[in-house]
C-alpha cells in the first residue's frame, strides 16, 4: 500500500510524533511505501531518512492555511495514496479538505486524549470522507462515539506499541543517568509537567516519605522550568525534586527510577511512558484516568489509584517502599503484560490489517 502518515508536529518531544514515526518506519519494514508529511525539520527529515521513508516538509501552519492545503491537494493527485493517516488536529482539517478534492483511497484519523469532542470536532470526525477513526484505548472510543455522536463502528481501537527490544531493562546501565543528574536514594520519577499531569500531587505525596526523590521528567522551556521550581520551592522540596529536560534517551532516563508514576487526572489515553516503564520491569503507579486501567489491568502488573488524591499515591508509594520483593515481581510482570498486549509489532500489525480492510471496502465502492 502507499500509505502517508500526517502530523503537524515534528519534533519528538511528545508522544503524538514517536507514535506516528513509529507507524510509518514500521510498515515501511513490512513493504509499504510510506511518506510523512510534517513541518520542515531536520530531525524528522534525518530519521526518516534513515527509516528509507520519503519526507514531505509542508508549513501546516493552521487548520485553515492555504498554502498547505494547495500542496496537500497537489501531493494527492500525485501520489494517489491509499491510506492518508492523520494524527492530530492541523492535519486532520487539511487532509480532510484535499480528500474531497483529490483521490485518496481512505482517510484515517487518530485519537489519543481523552477529552470529549467539542462542536467543530465532532464534525470533522463525523464526516462522511472519514472513513475510520483510531483511537489508542476503548475509554477513547467510549468518550467520543458518545460526545461526538459517532456510529460505534466508525472507530476502532488499536493499541499505541512499544518497541520492546529497545525499552529492555537488560540493555541499560542503572546508574548513568543517576550519575548525570547527581540522584541518589529511592528516586520516582514522571514525565510531563503540564497541570493535568497530576505532578504537583506527586510532589505533595513525596512528602510523606524522607527518603525519596522526585525526578519530573520534561520540562519544554524555561518558562515551564521556572512554574515548576516556583512551585516546588513553596512545597520546601527543593533538595528533594530533579527537574529535568526534555529528554529523547527514555529507556536510559526510566533505567534510573525505581518507580514511575503518572498522575494525570485529564487528557490521557493510555500514558505512553507507563508502558515503556512497564516494559523497562518498573513497578508504575498510574492514576484511573482515560484508559490507563487497560493497562495498568490488575494488580500484578502495577498500581492503580484514584486522581488528584494525594494521599492515595503517598499510600501507594509507600506500598512500593515497604515491599521491594513484590514491587520487583509486578515490574516483571508488567514487562511480560506489555510484550503481550502492548507492542509495537502489534500495533503495526493491526494497522495493516485494519487498512487492508479500509481499502478493500473503498475499492468496493464507498
Amino acid at each position: 500500500m502507499r500509505i502517508f502518515q500526517i502530523l503537524e508536529f515534528n519534533q519528538f518531544d511528545t508522544g503524538s510524533v514517536h507514535q506516528m514515526f513509529q507507524a510509518a518506519s514500521g510498515l515501511r519494514e513490512r513493504g509499504h511505501e510510506v511518506t510523512i508529511v510534517s513541518r520542515p525539520g531536520a530531525a524528522m527529515a534525518a530519521r526518516a531518512a534513515a527509516a528509507d521513508v520519503a519526507f514531505v516538509p509542508m508549513p501546516l501552519r493552521n487548520e485553515f492555511d492555504p498554502v498547505s492545503l494547495a500542496k496537500m491537494i497537489r501531493l494527492f493527485r500525485r501520489e494517489r495514496p491509499d491510506v492518508v493517516h492523520v494524527h492530530k488536529g492541523v492535519a486532520h482539517s487539511l487532509a480532510l479538505a484535499a480528500a474531497y478534492v483529490a483521490p485518496v483511497g481512505a482517510l484515517v484519523v487518530n485519537r489519543g486524549v481523552s477529552f470529549p469532542l467539542d462542536r467543530w470536532n465532532a464534525a470533522k470526525f463525523r464526516a462522511r470522507r472519514v472513513d475510520r477513526v483510531v483511537t489508542v484505548c476503548e475509554a477513547i472510543k467510549r468518550v467520543i462515539v458518545e460526545s461526538g455522536k459517532l456510529p460505534e463502528e466508525k472507530v476502532s481501537v488499536v493499541y499505541a506499541g512499544t518497541d520492546t527490544a529497545v525499552f529492555d531493562p537488560s540493555k541499560w546501565d542503572r546508574e548513568a543517568f543517576r550519575a548525570e543528574k547527581g540522584l541518589d536514594g529511592f528516586v520516582v520519577m514522571q514525565v510531563g509537567v503540564r497541570d493535568w499531569k497530576g505532578w504537583m500531587e506527586l510532589v505533595d505525596a513525596a512528602m510523606a516519605h524522607p527518603n525519596l526523590h522526585v525526578a519530573l521528567i520534561g520540562c519544554r522551556h524555561e518558562r515551564e522550568r521556572a512554574e515548576v521550581t516556583e512551585f516546588v520551592r513553596g512545597r520546601g522540596a527543593e533538595e528533594r525534586v530533579t527537574i529535568v529536560e526534555v529528554r529523547t534517551d527514555m529507556p536510559n532516563v526510566l533505567a534510573a527510577a525505581d518507580l514511575v508514576v503518572d498522575a494525570s487526572w485529564a487528557g490521557t489515553g493510555i500514558t505512553g511512558t507507563i508502558r515503556e516503564a512497564m516494559a523497562m520491569a518498573k513497578p508504575v503507579i498510574a492514576t484511573d484516568c482515560g484508559g490507563n486501567r487497560e493497562l495498568v489491568s490488575s494488580p500484578e502488573v502495577g498500581w492503580l489509584i484514584r486522581p488528584r488524591d494525594a494521599g492515595a499515591l503517598a499510600g501507594a508509594i509507600g506500598e512500593v517502599i515497604a515491599r521491594p520483593e513484590r514491587a520487583a515481581a509486578v515490574g516483571r510482570n508488567a514487562r511480560a503484560h506489555v510484550i503481550r498486549g502492548f507492542s509495537k509489532e502489534l500495533r503495526i500489525a493491526r494497522l495493516e490489517e485494519l487498512y487492508g480492510e479500509i481499502v478493500s471496502r473503498s475499492s468496493d465502492g464507498r
